[in-house]
């Protein structure tokens, strides 16, 4: 059975879960949009398209980001939002996890250094909240901002990648392609393994 995620738990305690980038300058701003040419890895937003949590790794990560943008949170109520998230009757997570497990994972990320920012996703386009665009409008802007760079590259081809999941649309190197404005054949050239699975895993959470 699925379940739909709930984020009454997390908006009852005024919780961060998606932070706009705090230094990181973009090179165009909007209304609609920012857009970073080399990229920025300080955007956060969890929660944001409907995939679920799929592995434990995956779990770890977000409950670090949780507490990173949650600085003042005392232990318990991190241990409490632990379980919560945890918990595959919420909506948040794909799998059952037990106990014991899930108070190691929760003594890890305490151990953790929560003054650095957890590893994050490299980001080129960002829309803001409330933007009015369509998901259309939100491709077509992604194409054509990324594919100004003279070259496509890796960094290139997982942000449209990441641009394409968070809209629901199922990734296809035709898609990717069109995007950035370039042959399929370029697009397998650049295609790592590492790409290559994330493209899987991506299309498997829509």
């Amino acid at each position: 059975m699925s379940h739909e995620r709930n984020l009454t738990y997390l908006n009852n305690r005024r919780l961060i879960y998606r932070r706009l980038p705090i230094t990181d300058k973009p090179d165009i701003d909007t209304k609609e949009f920012m857009y970073f040419q080399n990229g920025t890895h300080q955007c956060y937003e969890l929660f944001r398209s409907s995939a679920k949590i799929t592995t434990y790794k995956s779990l770890k990560w977000h409950l670090l980001v949780l507490w990173y943008l949650n600085p003042s949170m005392d232990p318990d109520d991190f241990q409490a939002l632990a379980e919560y998230i945890a918990n595959k009757q919420h909506g948040f997570v794909s799998f059952n996890i037990s106990d014991r497990l899930l108070d190691k994972i929760i003594y890890e990320v305490n151990m953790s250094d929560l003054e650095r920012p957890p590893k994050n996703k490299l980001r080129k386009v960002i829309f803001k909240p409330f933007s009015g665009l369509t998901k259309e409008m939100k491709l077509s802007i992604v194409g054509q901002l990324v594919g100004q760079s003279p070259r496509v590259c890796s960094d290139d081809i997982y942000a449209v990648m990441i641009d394409m999941h968070d809209m629901g649309k199922k990734i296809t190197i035709g898609r990717i392609a069109g995007l950035l404005d370039c042959s399929s054949r370029t697009i397998y050239r650049h295609m790592c393994q590492d790409l290559k699975k994330e493209k899987e895993l991506l299309n498997q959470q829509l």
